[in-house]
């Protein structure tokens, strides 16, 4: 999903990337990688409810115009409520937000985008999920910003990524950046596969190496000789792949591992400036669309004609439902309705489309996640010490690419060093980390990730698999 799509000229992101990081050493890489092709640009997010729009970081008068009065005055009541009488120790989405923002303000505007994103009741839903993604954001919090906005002040820790004003993203899109990548690694020397499939890991337990399989675009089976082996491929395939196979145990627990699959219905349209935000939430749940992306409001150079737009409609499925297995003309059909419907366009705008199908664009933070992402860390830091897991899929892990990022820098640190000076499994979502302490990094080789911390912690005790 870090790759930037080409239709026709027009680029489209998948999923919609702010590069902005509360982490020094992230953002430095991305300085370093793409010096002068950063563009700045204004965060700008609506919420589509009952047929209105509502600024998103909230915007009390204008909620207060837009909900009415009534419903205005409820909503802070059962906030108030929930600040005296908060549900203790909340285990799912639900109880987690209602707590931060009240069961009025829950209902309105969380629970049916929760619920369509995840195709799940938010009961079903762990916590952990609500407090990776939105951690320290409350309504007081909304309210306070809303007032008095957040201003950065050199202290990235401090800032409530939720509610950032602005972010740096790539003028060609987030693709620009990997392409990059690929062009030093191979200026390095480095060897790069695109398009291939990993059919088998095997592990000698006697040397300590690895041999990897693989089938390039052409089915010619490859193989590669290595001392570690970094994966942010999906846990659950992953461990099916491995040699010598797992225990039943953990074969059960990555099998049950569960990921919601993603599509973006992108269309061009004639300009006739109906909306600039860079997206904007449907919480409508009379459509199946989730989000609307405007990619020139990213970057003017993702939109290569003046008088036209081009929006990416995301919608989230189950790989092989309904909606996964229609037809192309089908879902272009579907988001050009949908848009008329919520009234970003008028029925003489469309001039084209396409559509892009992502599987496992998110991991599934159910009830029993932990448990099993647990069972299989026990076995494979035991008896593949020099497998590697990092990023989102890789680590079943709801991390923001900076953080994914940063799971990968600090891999390698671990590597070079032949230790495990860092615990990848406390990169977490919100970057906490850097209030933390400095790491005393500074004699490794070379990152100096000073802001994450070196004391590695054993993973929580969870109940056993059954």
């Amino acid at each position: 999903i870090s790759r930037t799509v080409t239709y026709k000229g027009f680029h489209f992101d998948i999923g919609g990337h702010r590069f902005f990081s509360k982490s020094k050493a992230v953002e430095d890489l991305w300085t370093e990688i793409l010096p002068n092709d950063m563009l700045v640009r204004p965060r700008s997010s609506r919420i589509f409810y009952g047929g209105k729009f509502f600024s998103y970081p909230l915007k009390p008068v204008e909620a207060l115009l837009k909900l009415g009065v009534f419903k205005s005055v409820l909503c802070v009541l059962s906030w108030l409520k929930a600040r005296l009488f908060p549900l203790r120790n909340p285990r799912n989405f639900e109880e987690w937000v209602s707590n931060q923002f009240g069961r009025r303000l829950f209902n309105t505007f969380f629970k049916s985008y929760t619920e369509k994103v995840w195709g799940m009741s938010c009961k079903e839903i762990s916590a952990d999920w609500a407090a990776q993604r939105i951690r320290g954001l409350s309504l007081g919090s909304a309210i306070k910003n809303a007032l008095i906005p957040q201003r950065y002040n050199g202290d990235r820790s401090k800032v409530i990524k939720t509610l950032i004003n602005s972010f740096r993203y790539p003028r060609r899109g987030p693709g620009m950046m990997w392409e990059v990548c690929a062009e030093k690694m191979k200026a390095m020397g480095g060897k790069l596969d695109m398009g291939c499939k990993v059919t088998r890991c095997s592990y000698d337990e006697a040397s300590g190496n690895w041999t990897v399989e693989y089938k390039d675009r052409r089915g010619d089976l490859h193989t590669i000789e290595a001392e570690h082996v970094i994966s942010s491929a999906p846990m659950r395939g992953l461990v099916c792949g491995l040699s010598p196979v797992v225990s039943e145990q953990t074969r059960r627990a990555a099998a049950s591992l569960k990921y919601r699959d993603f599509i973006t219905v992108m269309l061009i349209l004639k300009d006739r400036r109906m909306f600039d935000d860079n997206w904007i939430y449907i919480h409508d749940p009379s459509v199946k669309v989730g989000r609307v992306q405007n990619f020139r409001s990213w970057s003017p150079e993702m939109v290569p004609e003046p008088d036209k737009v081009c929006y990416g409609l995301e919608y989230f499925c189950f790989e092989h439902d309904g909606l996964w297995d229609s037809s192309d003309s089908d879902l272009i059909e579907l988001a050009r309705r949908e848009l008329i419907q919520i009234g970003l366009a008028k029925e003489g705008d469309f001039v084209d489309g396409c559509v892009v199908r992502q599987k496992k664009a998110y991991p599934v933070y159910d009830d029993d996640y932990a448990r099993h992402v647990a069972t299989i860390r026990q076995e494979l830091e035991t008896r593949y010490p020099n497998l590697h897991l990092v990023g989102r899929n890789g680590m079943h892990k709801y991390n923001n690419q900076d953080h994914a990022m940063m799971t990968a820098m600090l891999c390698v640190e671990n590597i070079l060093a032949d230790a495990k000076l860092y615990d990848l499994w406390q990169v977490n979502s919100d970057a906490e980390y850097h209030e933390q302490g400095p790491a005393a990094a500074e004699d490794t080789n070379g990152s100096a990730l000073r802001l994450v911390p070196t004391r590695v912690v054993a993973a929580p005790e969870l109940a056993p698999e059954a």
